[in-house]
């Protein structure tokens, strides 16, 4: 059995899992409506794998004889005035999702949780990977994306990016 705290703050990353699915479909959308597709690819990839990480996290719970509550989710409320400004807002949300999976782990450990700190260490590596990638589209809008021709060929690299289903083992 779950500690009390440890499966409430399980349950509430379920939700801001999807939420970051739902920012990220706005991302998408947004790129979409400025003609980069591949921009828009990346992002809607991106949101595929989080609501797979919402589903981790249901599973998880459930494995452990825990309700799942979905709570509803918030509407994105951005409004971007340039191509760079979604990918500063995923990188900042990446590192406070980061945030709430240390808290989670924290919480675990003081509990003794061992089962479920190891569930989440693949979140952790996770988390490590969701950053350097959003870091590194970031370096590369920053070094191509004033230049037209630079613009098109990067929009093209991620317009190659396909969906890869995660391989935790619960």
């Amino acid at each position: 059995m779950l500690d009390e705290k440890v499966r409430e703050l399980l349950n509430t990353q379920i939700n801001k899992e999807f939420y970051s699915a739902y920012l990220y479909l706005d991302f998408s959308n947004y790129y979409a409506d400025q003609g980069l597709n591949g921009f828009a690819n990346w992002y809607k990839v991106q949101a595929q794998e989080e609501r797979d990480h919402a589903v981790l996290f249901m599973q998880y719970l459930q494995n452990n004889g825990c309700k799942v509550t979905l709570d509803g989710i918030d509407k994105p409320d951005n409004e971007f005035t340039s191509f760079s400004e979604p990918l500063h807002a995923g990188y900042e949300h990446e590192q406070y999702v980061t945030g709430l999976i240390h808290t989670i782990y924290a919480m675990a450990s003081e509990q003794k949780d061992f089962r479920t700190m190891q569930f989440l260490d693949w979140f952790v590596k996770e988390q490590g990977e969701e950053e350097s990638n959003a870091e590194g589209l970031i370096k590369k809008f920053d070094l191509f994306g004033a230049d037209p021709r630079a613009l098109y060929i990067l929009d093209n690299e991620l317009a190659a990016r396909v969906y890869s289903a995660p391989s935790l083992v619960l």
